[in-house]
């Protein structure tokens, strides 16, 4: 049962509550699941999933990898969000604490 319960925490790393209320924080109007703000905010929280994976066991090198990607993925929305509109990037990079 424990191992079912691994599993399921690395296949699964946000919970779907989890989830909603990160997307529900960040979203610019009401039915917003897409915008850079939203996907950001999720990555990070995935991000720091991982991280916290990573200090337990430490020679998990697919989760590893897997972080890496995911810091990739965050980096590229940002510059992204940069490019196209510097105020929400001004924005979004002091709520999230990014800087």
């Amino acid at each position: 049962m424990q191992f079912w319960l691994f599993c399921a925490n690395i296949f699964f790393m946000l919970a779907t509550k989890k989830k909603q209320t990160i997307i529900k924080k960040n979203q610019i109007h009401e039915k917003d699941t897409g915008s850079p703000e939203v996907q950001v905010a999720v990555i990070s929280a995935e991000i720091d999933e991982l991280a916290k994976h990573l200090k337990k066991h430490k020679k998990d090198n697919h989760s590893r990898r897997g972080l890496i990607k995911k810091v990739a993925d965050r980096r590229a929305h940002l510059k992204y969000l940069e490019r196209t509109n510097k105020a929400r990037y001004n924005a979004l990079m002091k709520k999230m604490d990014l800087a």
